[in-house]
Formats: structure tokens, C-alpha cells, sequence
């Protein structure tokens, strides 16, 4: 959204893009998940009276249309791309198969996947967790409108204070807001980490591909001492 209150700001799209790429440059496999909230929300739907189901199938076609302006975006710059869903449209996307996917990845493009998992009352979280473990990714990150995970909500709250290293434990018995229980849950039987960071600052994706130590890192932290390879996947 951007600025906006709704819809696809064409410049944040834009600028998403202008990072992908450099991390793409850096030699690095990645996957993308796009939410849907900018358009539609499954969740609001359903507490407006929405049956929960029928909601959350149109989250899931939200998803489907960022993922597409996206893509757009990223050809526009020379990288290639393929959005695979998770609902069968293919007048606009791939089927999701999971070796289709790796084949992409190790072909250099990058896969942007769409309509979640293609199941109602599971999130974009879970989503994201299933498909980083299907294609063997070394992490999760997770670009957010803050800087890190707050022990309280830092828009409400002055004297929030930011954590930079947890467990998952800590994440599930303190409740933060991270990642929903169920992506929680995926990512510690896989031992897979998560680094949640501020997407408004330019350039922190890259940073936190190379290596720097910004936001806050879930899980094991031997991600962040790796060297940057051809064979990562984010």
C-alpha cells in the first residue's frame, strides 16, 4: 500500500522490486510470498460476517493480484519470475508443484507464490513457513512496517523494547507477534530461522542477506554467520 489506506502503491511495488533484484544479483535463490491485506483481508471479512471460508478464498485471490503486479515489476528490470499458485488459474499462473518450483530457483528465476496455501484459516505466515520448507530454503525473513519483534506493541506503546534473539518457545509462551502459532511451530520442527526486519528502510533486505545483524532473528542464528552462496534460498 504504501502511503495509501488501500489498494497497490505502483512506487513501493517499484521499490520491492529495485531490492529483490539486488539480492537476486548477489547470486542468492529467492522465493517470494505476497499477502493479500492491501486488498482484501480474510480474517476482516469473516469478523464483518463473511462465512470464514468464502473470506478467505478471496485473501487468497488478493494475493494473486500483487503477486502479479510484482512479477510485472521485476520483469520490467530484467530478472526473471514465476508466479505459481496454489489455486489452479493458469491463464495467469503455474500449478504449485514443488520440484517445478526448485527447477525455477536453481534456473536462476525467482518464484513468487501465490494464493497462500491454498486452504482457508491458514495465513500468509503459514504459508510462507510450508513453502520455505519445501524448497530446503536456509531461512525465512519476514519484511515488516517495524524494525524488529517488540515485547509490546511499539505504535502504542514508548517504552517498547525491541528483542534481538529468540527461541520459539519464547515466541509462543510470550505470544509476540512474529509469525501466527502455526508458522511458529512449522519453523522450530525444522529448525528453520526466522529474521523479521523494517522493510521501510531501503536496502535492508540485502543487509540482512549479507549478513548484518538487524531486526530481530528467531530460532538458530547460524544464518547470519554464512557467507552468501549460490546454493541459499530465502
Amino acid at each position: 500500500m504504501g502511503d495509501q489506506t488501500y489498494g497497490m502503491d505502483p512506487k513501493m511495488v517499484e521499490r520491492i522490486a529495485d531490492e529483490v533484484k539486488e539480492v537476486v544479483e548477489c547470486g542468492v535463490q529467492t522465493a517470494l510470498v505476497v499477502g493479500g491485506g492491501n486488498i482484501f483481508r480474510g480474517m476482516t471479512g469473516s469478523a464483518a460476517g463473511m462465512d470464514r471460508a468464502s473470506a478467505d478464498y478471496m485473501g487468497m485471490l488478493a494475493t494473486v493480484m500483487n503477486s502479479l503486479a510484482l512479477q510485472d515489476q521485476l520483469e520490467k528490470k530484467g530478472v526473471y519470475t514465476r508466479v505459481m499458485a496454489a489455486l489452479r488459474m493458469e491463464a495467469v499462473a503455474e500449478p504449485y508443484i514443488r520440484r517445478r518450483a526448485i527447477r525455477h530457483l536453481e534456473k536462476g528465476r525467482v518464484v513468487i507464490f501465490a494464493a497462500g496455501t491454498g486452504n482457508p484459516y491458514f495465513t500468509t505466515d503459514t504459508a510462507a513457513s510450508l513453502r520455505a520448507m519445501e524448497i530446503e530454503a536456509d531461512v525465512v525473513m519476514k519484511a515488516t512496517r517495524v524494525d524488529g519483534v517488540y515485547d509490546k506493541d511499539p505504535l502504542k506503546h514508548r517504552d517498547a523494547v525491541r528483542l534481538d534473539n529468540l527461541s520459539y518457545i519464547d515466541v509462543l509462551q510470550r505470544g509476540l507477534q512474529v509469525m501466527d502459532a502455526t508458522a511458529i511451530s512449522l519453523c522450530m520442527d525444522h529448525s528453520l530461522p526466522i529474521i523479521v526486519f523494517g522493510m521501510n528502510e531501503r536496502g535492508n533486505i540485502r543487509r540482512v542477506i549479507m549478513g548484518e545483524q538487524i531486526g530481530t532473528t528467531v530460532g538458530s542464528g547460524d544464518f547470519i554467520k554464512k557467507k552468501t552462496t549460490t546454493s541459499q534460498k530465502t
